[in-house]
C-alpha cells in the first residue's frame, strides 16, 4: 500500500507498520440517521473487542448536526450569511435573518425536546406561536382540516397527540434550518442524503475530487474540527470509515482528509454498504490519496487481516477482499480465508456513542416511516443474508444477500440481554434482509422462556409460514411491526420477480399480522420490466382492497431501478428489456439504465400511485374507483372488487 507524500499526492513508501498493538476508531460519517446510531460501528467495535483489540467508536454525523444546530452554530451560520453578497441570499435565507433572534433563542430548547430532555416544551411548540415558521410549514396546508376547529393536523395526531404534534412541528423547524444551510453554505447539504449525487452510480471520481479540493465551507470546517477532536481523544492507529449510503461518502472522505493532515501515521480503511455495492470494480487511484485500503463485504475477516498486516504479523499478499494502491494503480488482494461465523462475531456495543443525544424526529406521517426516525432502536441481525435470495430485482449475487447464515435463538437472546443491560433500552430493529420465520419462532419462544420483555420490528417475506398462530406468538414476544415486499401486486409480475408469493397469500399473511395487533407496511414497486398501464391499475386496486380489508396499514411506492448485480441486470433479455451502455469510468457502478419496449410513462403513473397510497393510509377513498387518482385516461381494473375478501374467506 502506498501513501501520498506532500500536497502534490506523489506516492511515498509503503504503509508503515504500526507493530505495537492496534488501536481502532470506527466512525459513522455524515449523514446517516439522527434518531439512532447506524449499527455498523457497533457491530465492528463489539467484534474487535471480543478479539481483544482496543476499539472505540464515534458518530460524527450526529456530532456535526448538533454543532450546526445549536445556538453557537446558528451564530456561525449568521456570520456566513452576513458575508454573502445580497444576490446570493435566497428568500429562505432572508427569512432566517429576519427571524434570527427567534431561531437563536429557541434552537437549544428544540434540540433538548427532541432528545427527550425537556418534554414540557411540547406545549409551547404545539401552540404554533413559539417557533418561527418557514417554508416547510407550508406542507401543513395540504392536510385536511377537521370539521369543528379547522385544525390541519387533527387527522394525524388527534386531540391527545400533543407530543407527536410538537415533534412534527419541531422537525419541520429543523428542516427549515437545513434549507438555510443548503442555500447559504452548501447546496449539497441534507440530513440524510448529503452530497449523494457525487457518489451514486458515479462512474467518475472527478466530481468528488473537485469537491474535496475546494476550499472548506462552514460545514466542512466544523466536521474537520470534530474529526480532529475525535482523533485526539482516541489516538487510533487505524481509522475505519463506514459508508452505508452514497450520502455518507463525501463526509467520510472529508474526515479522512482531516485525519491524514492531523496524523499521517494513521492507517485509514473505507468500507460499508455503499462500498460493497458500488465500488466492486474500483480502479480509481485518486481515492487512495485520502484512504489506504478499501474493503468489501463482511468487515470482520478483512479487518483482522488488515490489523495483523499493520502489526507486522501478516504480509500484504494475505490481505482479504481489499483494494490498495500500488505504483499508482489499484490492486485487489483477496487471500482465501473463511468469513467469521455469525455466532462468533460478538455482541454489538454502543459504548462510546452518546445515546442520550440522538434526536427523535417525526418527519413523515407515514406510520411505518416514523419508526425509522422516531425513537432510538438497538439494531441487531437475526441472520446474515437472505434465506430466499431469488428476487430478480435484488442484488442476489452479492455477499450481503447470497451468504445466508443464522445463529441459534439462545445466542441471539444472550446478545439482546447484553444490549439491554448496556443501553437500558428495550427497543430492537432487526435489520435482516428478510428475517426467517423459523428463527423468529425460536426467538419468540426463547424470549418467553426467559420472561424478557422487549419491543421489536423488522423485515420479512409475506410467506405462508407466517400462520395466524405464529403471528400471535410474535406479537406476544414484543413484535410491534413488520415490513415486507408486496412490490407490484400482480401475480404475473410477482412470478416474473420470483417473489415466491401470490396476492392471495399476501392478503392472508398480512391479515394474520394485523389481527395480532402488528402494524404491517408494504414495500411497493412500479416500473418493473414489461409492466403495463393495465398492470399498474390492477396493482393499485389490489392495494386498495388490502387497505380496505385492514390487511396493511402503511405502504410506499418506489420506482424500480435496475442494478448490475441483480438477475435483471445480469440477464436483461429474460425480462424483455435492453440495457443501456454504462458510461466509462473507474469509480462507482450500480444502477444501469434500460429500454423497456412497453413504452409506458411510469413517472406519470408514479405520481398517481403515491397520491393514492397517501390517502389510503388515512382511510380516504377506500371504496372509490382507483382510476380517480390518475390524471390521464387509464383502463378499468380487471380485478374483482371482492377479490381480497374472498381470499380471506378461504383461510
Amino acid at each position: 500500500m502506498h501513501r501520498p507524500g506532500g500536497e502534490n499526492g506523489v506516492n511515498s513508501a509503503a504503509l508503515p507498520m504500526t507493530r505495537p498493538a492496534s488501536r481502532v476508531l470506527a466512525v459513522i460519517p455524515p449523514m446517516t440517521q439522527l434518531n439512532t446510531p447506524y449499527p455498523s460501528t457497533a457491530y465492528l467495535t463489539g467484534f474487535l473487542r471480543s478479539r481483544g483489540i482496543a476499539a472505540a467508536q464515534e458518530d460524527l454525523a450526529l456530532a456535526l448536526v448538533l454543532e450546526l444546530l445549536g445556538r453557537d452554530g446558528l451564530h456561525a451560520l449568521r456570520e456566513e450569511i452576513d458575508a454573502l453578497p445580497a444576490a446570493r441570499r435566497s428568500a429562505r435565507v432572508q427569512a432566517f435573518v429576519g427571524a434570527f433572534e427567534r431561531y437563536a433563542s429557541t434552537i437549544d430548547g428544540v434540540i433538548a425536546f427532541l432528545q427527550g430532555r425537556d418534554a414540557t416544551l411540547m406545549h409551547r411548540i404545539a401552540s404554533r406561536a413559539f417557533l418561527p415558521e418557514g417554508e416547510r410549514f407550508g406542507a401543513l396546508d395540504a392536510y385536511v382540516a377537521d370539521e369543528e376547529g379547522g385544525d390541519p393536523m387533527a387527522w394525524a395526531f388527534g386531540a391527545l397527540g400533543t407530543q407527536d404534534r410538537a415533534r412534527h412541528l419541531a422537525t419541520l423547524y429543523l428542516n427549515d434550518l437545513a434549507d438555510v444551510l443548503r442555500d447559504a453554505v452548501d447546496e449539497r447539504f441534507e440530513f440524510v442524503r448529503y452530497a449523494e449525487q457525487l457518489a451514486t452510480s458515479q462512474p467518475s471520481f472527478e466530481p468528488l475530487a473537485q469537491a474535496l479540493a475546494a476550499p472548506p465551507n462552514l460545514i466542512d470546517r466544523t466536521l474537520r474540527r470534530l474529526a480532529v477532536e475525535a482523533i485526539e481523544r482516541h489516538r487510533p492507529t487505524l481509522l475505519l470509515l463506514s459508508v452505508p449510503f452514497p450520502g455518507a461518502l463525501y463526509g467520510a472522505l472529508r474526515i479522512a482528509q482531516a485525519a491524514r493532515a492531523h496524523d499521517p501515521g494513521i492507517a485509514i480503511a473505507l468500507g460499508g454498504g455503499f462500498v460493497n455495492t458500488e465500488l466492486r470494480e474500483l480502479a480509481e487511484p485518486r481515492l487512495f490519496d485520502v484512504v489506504d485500503v478499501v474493503t468489501l463485504d463482511g468487515g470482520e475477516r478483512p479487518l483482522l487481516a488488515l490489523i495483523e498486516h499493520l502489526e507486522g504479523r501478516r504480509s500484504k499478499e494475505r490481505l482479504v477482499r481489499s483494494f490498495v494502491r500500488e505504483d499508482g494503480a489499484v490492486r485487489f488482494i483477496d487471500f482465501p480465508e473463511p468469513d467469521v461465523p455469525l455466532a462468533e462475531t460478538g455482541t454489538p456495543t454502543w459504548d462510546g456513542l452518546p445515546l442520550a443525544r440522538y434526536l427523535s424526529l417525526l418527519d413523515m406521517l407515514n406510520p411505518m416511516h416514523r419508526l425509522w426516525s422516531d425513537g432510538r432502536w438497538n439494531k441487531l441481525t437475526v441472520a446474515h443474508g437472505c434465506y430466499w435470495k431469488k428476487c430478480s430485482f435484488c442484488d442476489t449475487s452479492l455477499d450481503y444477500i447470497s451468504r445466508y447464515e443464522a445463529t441459534n435463538a439462545a445466542t441471539l437472546v444472550d446478545r439482546i440481554e447484553a444490549i439491554v443491560a448496556e443501553t437500558g433500552q428495550t427497543g430492537f430493529h432487526f435489520v435482516d434482509e428478510a428475517a426467517p420465520p423459523k428463527a423468529l419462532r425460536a426467538l419468540a419462544a426463547e424470549l418467553k422462556r426467559r420472561r424478557l420483555a422487549i419491543s421489536w420490528w423488522g423485515n420479512i417475506r409475506f410467506e405462508k409460514s407466517f400462520t395466524p398462530q405464529l403471528c400471535e406468538e410474535l406479537a406476544d414476544s414484543g413484535c410491534i411491526a413488520v415490513t415486507g415486499g408486496l412490490e407490484v401486486a400482480s401475480d404475473r409480475l410477482l412470478a416474473l420477480m420470483k417473489k415466491g408469493v401470490s396476492v392471495e397469500q399476501v392478503a392472508r399473511v398480512t391479515r394474520g399480522f394485523a389481527d395480532a395487533g402488528i402494524l404491517v407496511h408494504a414495500y411497493l414497486m412500479y416500473g418493473f420490466p414489461t409492466q403495463t398501464v393495465q398492470d399498474t391499475v390492477d396493482a393499485l386496486e389490489y392495494v386498495r382492497q388490502l387497505f380496505a380489508a385492514g390487511c396493511i396499514h402503511s405502504g410506499f411506492f418506489h420506482r424500480f431501478a435496475c442494478t448490475v448485480h441483480s438477475p435483471v441486470g445480469r440477464d436483461p433479455a429474460a425480462y424483455g428489456i435492453r440495457l443501456l451502455p454504462l458510461p466509462e469510468g473507474r469509480f462507482a457502478k450500480n444502477d444501469v439504465g434500460f429500454v423497456d419496449p412497453s413504452g409506458v410513462d411510469h413517472d406519470a403513473l408514479g405520481v398517481a400511485l403515491k397520491k393514492a397510497i397517501y390517502n389510503f393510509m388515512h382511510g380516504v377513498a377506500l371504496e372509490q374507483d382507483v382510476r380517480r387518482w390518475f390524471d390521464m385516461p387509464v383502463p378499468k381494473a380487471r380485478v374483482a372488487r371482492g377479490f381480497v375478501e374472498r381470499a380471506l374467506a378461504l383461510e
